[in-house]
């Protein structure tokens, strides 16, 4: 099994290509998921970013206030990097788990699904594939004012805040453009799973996984037969 890492930008439509993933039934681990998770009341995470930005931050159930610490982290890199020392371990830990869960369930290749996969930089170097979701500049920018709503500076401060697309692009070992329509995306990660699935990477570990499996199972019948006769 091998990982492949899977990013975007903000409004790129990287929603759009994940769906079409699952539908093909491919393992996704998604990122997101998992920081909301990791940050649930009473964990780990979770008691220490209340100590460190506040009781503000939280909702009357107690939860975190996802859009007020964002408000705060975005204007302030300090304070992102902190959020950040405190929620990465923690995340990985548990994309950790469920890339074991995957192994064990037999499947070619897990997709993580993280935002943030070039701006951190520590995660590519695990991953055989990396995937950009990909659209020009001037349909991410009319995309995010329209789900958003949006000015056109506001806009264009979100995506400053993040690496170009143009940048990413260069990074990545794959690109799916989603300038277009659905159709057209579609068909592009179609093409992208079957070459993925096709892929003759780490062969030989699969051989040689295969080989013990059958050593092992051959060992247990022979042992079977022994003590039954």
């Amino acid at each position: 099994m091998f990982l492949v890492g899977l990013s975007g930008g903000i409004a790129s439509g990287k929603s759009t290509v994940v769906a079409v993933l699952r539908e093909l039934g491919c393992a996704v681990i998604d990122a997101d998921v998992i920081a909301r998770e990791v940050v649930q009341p009473h964990l780990k995470a979770y008691q220490q970013i209340v100590r460190c930005f506040g009781p503000e931050i939280l909702q009357e159930s107690g939860e975190i206030n996802r859009e007020a610490l964002g408000n705060i982290i975005f204007s302030h890199p300090e304070k992102r990097r902190l959020l950040n020392a405190i929620t990465h371990p923690e995340i990985q830990k548990e994309m950790l788990k469920q890339v074991l869960k995957y192994f064990v369930l037999g499947y070619r290749y897990v997709i993580l699904d993280i935002p943030l996969l070039f701006e951190t930089k520590g995660l590519t170097k695990f991953m055989k594939h990396t995937v950009l979701v990909y659209c020009d500049p001037q349909t991410q920018l009319a995309r995010l004012r329209k789900r958003n709503g949006l000015s056109q500076a506001e806009a264009e401060a979100r995506i400053a805040s993040q690496l170009p697309l143009d940048e990413k692009r260069r990074l990545a070992t794959h690109v799916i453009d989603n300038s277009g329509d659905r159709e057209s995306t579609r068909q592009q990660v179609l093409r992208l799973h079957a070459r993925l699935e096709d892929s003759l990477d780490f062969l030989w570990a699969r051989l040689a996984v295969g080989t013990a499996v059958a050593a092992l199972g051959g060992l247990l019948y022979l042992l079977l037969q022994h003590f039954i006769s």
